[in-house]
């Protein structure tokens, strides 16, 4: 792969990354209510879900995603039930403004659960793989893809999408840092509460 095509190919990233859809929501209900640190493993497990796609997509195997649609399916059926809790367990937390609801959250929301749960949402969608295999051809020769080739195209759009995905989160989890006193709070609480189980239907029910 030429420089240019990894530009070009970056430049198609993040414009269709820039795009808000049910995981760029999700990103930001959960930085608004756990701020960036969690929601930075969150966006990880998002991207490896990504790769995994790309890389099945590259070698040719996206005819096994669509065999096993309905196993993808009962991911995508997960990972929006999982977004659902986290809202409904940071919609309870807004009563304890000031207690222990915040420590409850962030308790509840391990490192392993973000990773799984953004994992989920990425392979539960199989249109994902629908779109890698509609995109990549347009700016890879799949046919005469090397093993280099496939890591350094993994490469750019895993760092695209990290910066973009980063790029939500921060602006989100700044403007938490930015309500500071318990009204404020509880509404922002609730608020994100409502985008959590938005997304999380919305993923489910796609």
């Amino acid at each position: 792969m030429t420089w240019e095509t990894a530009l070009t190919l970056s430049i198609a990233i993040l414009v269709l990354g820039i795009t808000p859809g049910p995981g760029v929501f999700a990103i930001i209900a959960r930085a608004l209510a756990m701020g960036l640190r969690p929601t930075l493993v969150y966006i990880t497990g998002i991207i490896a879900g990504d790769m995994v796609y790309l890389v099945l997509v590259a070698l040719g195997l996206n005819v096994l995603v669509t065999q096993y649609a309905d196993a993808f399916a009962l991911l995508k059926i997960a990972g929006g039930l999982y977004l659902i809790y986290l809202g409904i367990q940071t919609w309870r937390s807004a009563k304890d403004v000031g207690g222990d609801g915040e420590g409850a959250i962030q308790a509840e929301n391990s490192s392993v659960r973000s990773f799984l749960s953004g994992l989920s949402l990425t392979l539960g969608n199989h249109k994902v793989v629908v779109f890698y295999v509609a995109f990549l051809p347009a700016f890879i020769d799949l046919g005469a893809l090397s093993i280099s080739g496939l890591l350094i195209a993994a490469l750019v759009v895993g760092l695209t999408l990290l910066v973009v995905f980063t790029g939500y989160a921060w602006m989100a989890a700044r403007a938490r840092r930015l309500l500071k006193t318990p009204a404020a709070v509880k509404t922002l609480r609730r608020g994100s509460a409502g985008l959590l189980i938005g997304a999380g239907g919305v993923v489910a029910a796609s």
